[in-house]
């Protein structure tokens, strides 16, 4: 059963009528293949009506759905002989952040993101995509790797945020936040990054201070949650809509903002509907921003890379 955010639920009535239809005409002799056809294409007009004016909040919800692609998702649908890279060398494997060598489109790159997980176990294992030191350092590891060697590195960001525990503070969270996104900032290879589903805060841009940023169009890109930010300025989650209208976290906000340099279409419905069609399309666009950077030198990339945060603001 698909599920359906609070927004979608005349689409959910739609589509449950035509199940139900589809459902008599199995059972019966009745022949009502036409308003089967009528109703489908109702559904489909009313959700493509729906996904294009869609407000900041409601794309929230959408890049949070539970049924949007994840990292494991995209390797299997991208990467060619992955090799999965574990631990930082210090502490131990922080499971919300994955990494490890493998091809793209027939060019060897390291990648790196988060993995929220599918399911209530696999969520647990990887604590919501919520990194705690280790998988920062994780990630500065496979950087470090990537830049030894002269592989560029892809980063596949989706998160509410870094974790806020006790034992991550303990253990050093700002730092290893600091750390890593001063690793980005100082590769000589070139760093793409892609907002496949959130962009929470310190936690996000930790790998995604990049030449390139991308963004899905119904993904969400911010320095803290609109409830987080509905908490700090009225007191109340309640006003989270209005928090994420004044935040401007969408993928069109961000882009005429100059922070993110393009945005990639999902299928109508957003990528939970054809997670293989999302897959492929973001695919094809990492694939044309990496070829953006060959035969360029190592000073040329970091000074490109540079001179765009300088800009932003």
């Amino acid at each position: 059963m698909a599920t359906f955010l609070d927004f979608e639920k005349p689409i959910a009535e739609l589509d449950a009528r035509v199940e139900e239809l589809r459902e008599t005409a199995q059972a019966g002799e009745l022949n009502i293949d036409s308003e089967i056809e009528r109703l489908q294409a109702k559904s489909e007009k009313l959700l493509r009506e729906t996904y294009n004016r869609l407000t900041p909040w409601q794309k929230t919800q959408v890049a949070r759905h539970p049924e949007r692609p994840h990292f494991k998702d995209y390797v299997a649908g991208l990467i060619e002989d992955f090799v999965p890279l574990a631990g930082d060398r210090a502490f131990g494997d922080d499971q919300a952040i994955m990494g490890g060598l493998g091809r793209l489109g027939g060019r060897r790159i390291v990648l790196i993101g988060h993995e929220k997980g599918d399911d209530t176990a696999s969520r647990i294992r990887h604590n919501f995509g919520m990194a705690k030191p280790e998988g920062y350092r994780k990630a500065i590891r496979l950087m470090k790797l990537a830049d030894r060697f002269g592989l560029p590195v892809v980063t596949l960001v989706d998160t509410p945020g870094a974790f806020p525990g006790v034992q991550a503070e303990e253990r050093g969270q700002a730092e290893a936040i600091a750390r890593s996104t001063e690793e980005c900032l100082g590769l000589s290879v070139p760093l793409i990054a892609a907002i496949v589903g959130e962009g929470g805060s310190g936690g996000a841009i930790a790998l995604a201070a990049a030449n390139r940023v991308l963004m899905l169009e119904h993904s969400v890109y911010a320095v803290i949650s609109p409830e987080g930010c509905a908490s700090i300025l009225w007191r109340t989650a309640d006003k989270a809509a209005e928090a994420a209208e004044a935040m401007r976290v969408t993928a069109g906000d961000l882009k005429e903002l100059g922070v993110i340099e393009r945005v990639v279409p999902e299928p109508v419905g957003g990528a939970h509907r054809d997670p293989s069609r999302a897959i492929d399309v973001l695919g094809e666009a990492l694939r044309e921003e990496l070829g953006r950077y060959e035969g360029m030198t190592g000073a040329e990339i970091r000074a490109e890379r540079r001179r765009k945060f300088l800009a932003i603001g």
